[in-house]
């Protein structure tokens, strides 16, 4: 299968990274010293998984140059930029492709769905803690890497045209899951990341300190114990105590870690804070909860959003 992974990034390097290194056909779209790096020397990937990876004759196009259609497609870029990617999206599919976004925000596949008529649009998340080294070069820290995706149920579309992209993933090392209910495992992975990037950032912190017991802790919990309440609102239902499923992922991160909305914020770049808290509070809002801390953590961050 041809793969085409939209926005090497953390994400979307590590999975085209992983993809390429056990030889799968893998394109990347990317943009200006990204791209320059990617073409003139490959992708970099420092993996606690696989140890260090180098990618050579990388097939990097910008978005103009891309004029080929994919048949698995890979959306990695960030929630404030899925709409900028729909007119190539367009051009890059075929009726058979399968999309796939992997965003940290709620409610991708629906947005796709809606604006790329016509095209096959499955619904998907990722576990991962991983970052941009420098253009080209992304560092993939932790034992977590794990991809979930599946079509909304009710699309009446079959789930085993899905079994040979789950394969190559599983057979390059990254643990994939086709899920019958992927809209609930889309919410339990957003409630991990807001919670996490929502703790981390108000406090200014790593995932290290969350580990340990004490007040960062404790406020990570009271953001699951609000997501939880948001979930019950929207029916969703979970096989484990929502705060214990993501205290298992919290204390299997790299104590290191830092979320992507943290990193943003310190450099002063546009951010996700609008998809990762903002929408929370407008959801509680619409719900009826009243998610003190999350409103707490959106008025320090208010002015950025």
């Amino acid at each position: 299968m041809k793969y085409l992974i939209i926005g090497p990034g953390g994400i979307g390097g590590s999975v085209g990274g992983f993809l390429a290194s056990a030889n799968h056909d893998v394109s990347f779209i990317a943009h200006g010293r990204t791209l320059e790096a990617l073409k003139d020397k490959g992708l970099k990937l420092n993996s606690d998984l696989k140890g260090p990876l180098q990618i050579n004759n990388v097939k990097a196009y910008s978005p103009e140059e891309y004029d080929q259609q994919a048949d698995v497609i890979f959306v990695c870029v960030k929630d404030y930029s899925l709409d900028s990617v729909i007119p190539f999206l367009k051009k890059a599919c075929s009726r058979d492709s399968i999309i796939i976004p992997l965003l940290n925000g709620f409610g991708a596949g629906d947005r796709l769905r809606e604006k790329v008529e016509g095209s096959i649009v499955a619904d998907g998340c990722i576990y991962i803690s991983a970052f941009i080294d420098s253009p080209g070069s992304i560092i993939q820290m932790g034992s977590l890497f794990r991809v979930v995706f599946g079509f909304k149920e009710g699309s009446g579309l079959d789930s085993s045209f899905l079994e040979g992209v789950k394969d190559d993933l599983t057979g390059c090392g990254i643990n994939a899951t086709i899920s019958v209910s992927i809209e609930t495992e889309i919410f339990r992975k957003f409630s991990f990341v807001s919670t996490c990037a929502a703790c981390g950032a108000y406090y200014d912190i790593s995932v290290g300190y969350i580990q340990q017991p004490g007040i960062y802790r404790d406020t990570f919990l009271g953001l699951c114990g609000e997501m939880k309440e948001i979930a019950d609102k929207l029916g969703f239902r979970f096989y484990q105590d929502l705060k214990d499923m993501n205290l298992g992922i919290l204390d299997k991160l790299s104590p290191d870690t830092t979320s992507s909305l943290q990193k943003d914020l310190k450099a002063a770049k546009q951010s996700e804070v609008d998809s990762l808290i903002f929408s929370v509070v407008r959801l509680a809002d619409r719900l009826g909860v009243e998610a003190l801390l999350y409103r707490m953590v959106a008025e320090k961050f208010k002015k950025t959003g």
